[in-house]
């Protein structure tokens, strides 16, 4: 069982995997944070429309959910960042 990086609570798995449904293709082992330190966004990718990881830190909802932030860099090769470029809207 590893800690959260961020308040380093031991990680319950369980309860992690039950937030993190609305993620797709993600798992416990792909975040170091507890369920307490994770906030999901649900319908807030703009590509997919799914739900999106938001650190507790972070005030700002980011436009890609991690699945498509992926499969963008895979297609182009370039990281488009969690946040669409303003221009590109």
């Amino acid at each position: 069982m590893q800690p959260c990086q961020s308040c380093q609570a031991v990680i319950d798995e369980y309860i992690l995997d039950k937030r993190l449904e609305p993620l797709r293709d993600l798992t416990v082992d792909d975040f170091n944070v507890c369920a307490d330190c994770t906030t999901v966004v649900a319908n807030a990718c703009v590509e997919c429309h799914g739900a999106v990881y938001v650190p507790r830190s972070r005030s700002t909802v980011p436009d890609y959910c991690p699945a498509c932030r992926a499969d963008r860099i895979d297609r182009t090769g370039r990281d488009p960042g969690w946040n669409r470029d303003p221009q590109s809207s």
